[in-house]
């Protein structure tokens, strides 16, 4: 017989894992985690179901409350995603644009293209969440970024990435997760054809 989820606490919400995650984001702000920690530990918080599965990530980190109560040491992580929806249509970023930590990208049947290539990025992990049904995602990094795109689930869709998946310090880093029903995740470099970009 299974074991009873009674053992293991309630089942979490999306809205758990997300406090979860900002969690451990504001633990790398203050250095308590690597970059590299910080990855495998989402991983685990994304794949939570029930309270107790989200106990190992944070076995070594102080008590929420006690972070809170050292205001002067915390980062704004409490913050929600952005969310980036394309229901059918087209959405882009290019040139200089203001990256958050997190984004949440949406999309039914549109797409999604992001170009980091050419403005500043000032987190150290850019954590980006994919909810694709037949849309793609198309994620352009500058040539230095790594990717780590283990974290995405397709059934009919694709995840494709041609840039490292290790961290290097002091480079951009992108965690990038969700889901792909019949969609398409991309992340690669940008190509430089007849002095354009691509």
């Amino acid at each position: 017989m299974s074991e009873q989820p009674e053992s293991r606490g309630f089942r979490i919400s999306d809205a758990d894992r997300e406090r979860a995650a900002q969690r451990l984001h504001q633990a790398m702000a203050e250095g308590r985690i690597t970059v590299s920690e910080l990855e495998e530990r989402l991983a685990v918080v994304y794949a939570a179901r029930y309270e107790a599965d989200l106990l190992p990530p944070f076995a070594d980190l102080p008590d929420p409350d006690a972070i809170v109560a050292h205001p002067e040491r915390a980062v704004p992580v409490d913050v929600p995603p952005v969310v980036l929806r394309a229901g059918m249509s087209t959405i882009k970023r290019s040139g200089a644009w203001d990256v958050p930590p997190r984004l949440r990208l949406q999309s039914a049947m549109g797409s999604v293209v992001l170009d980091f290539c050419d403005t500043v990025i000032r987190h150290p992990v850019v954590d980006i969440e994919v909810d694709l049904g037949a849309g793609s995602a198309k994620l352009l990094v500058p040539d230095e970024a790594t990717a780590n795109v283990d974290g995405v689930v397709a059934t009919m869709g694709t995840v494709k990435s041609s840039v490292p998946s290790v961290p290097r310090p002091g480079m951009p880093h992108f965690v990038v997760h969700g889901r792909a029903g019949m969609g398409s995740v991309t992340v690669r470099r940008r190509y430089r054809i007849a002095g354009r970009y691509f």
